[in-house]
């Protein structure tokens, strides 16, 4: 009788061991599709950065029959030799600059005549398009400071 008695007792402790299994089990299975899932997320994503890089590397384009050059975005493969020398020479005094400058402050190291405001609208859109395309940071205040 009592060797029945242990049969049923590690019946019953076998038992309880798989469901406890099962239930781990399940929860693996569960994990592994969650990652799958955000393997092919991040898939997608890195796909879509490297589709919008490339749609930003054209450097010159023609606007009415004339050739145009297009400021490219700043990227870790871009480099500044990329840049008309415009405006690599504003990117240049904006870095040099202990802080956030105003367009008037880069228009007079320039030679600009600051004093006329005509005059410094084109240096304005110069170095808003720098900050568009990730090379200058444009500040609520209007002041720039060069990205790091």
């Amino acid at each position: 009788m009592q060797e029945r008695q242990w049969i049923t007792d590690r019946r019953s402790e076998l038992d309880a061991l798989a469901e406890q299994l099962t239930k781990q089990l399940q929860e693996v299975q569960v994990e592994r599709d969650e990652l799958a899932i955000a393997e092919r997320v991040l898939n997608r994503l890195a796909e879509q950065v490297q589709a919008d890089a490339d749609a930003a590397a054209p450097a010159a384009a023609q606007v009415a029959g004339r050739a145009v050059l297009l400021i490219p975005h700043h990227s870790d493969a871009t480099d500044e030799a990329a840049l008309p020398g415009d405006y690599r020479r504003i990117l240049a005094i904006v870095r040099e600059a202990d802080g956030p400058v105003q367009v008037r402050a880069v228009g007079e190291r320039l030679g600009l005549n600051a004093s006329v405001r005509g005059k410094l609208e084109p240096l304005r859109a110069k170095m808003t398009k720098l900050a568009d395309r990730g090379w200058l940071h444009e500040r609520p205040d209007g002041r720039f400071t060069a990205r790091r």
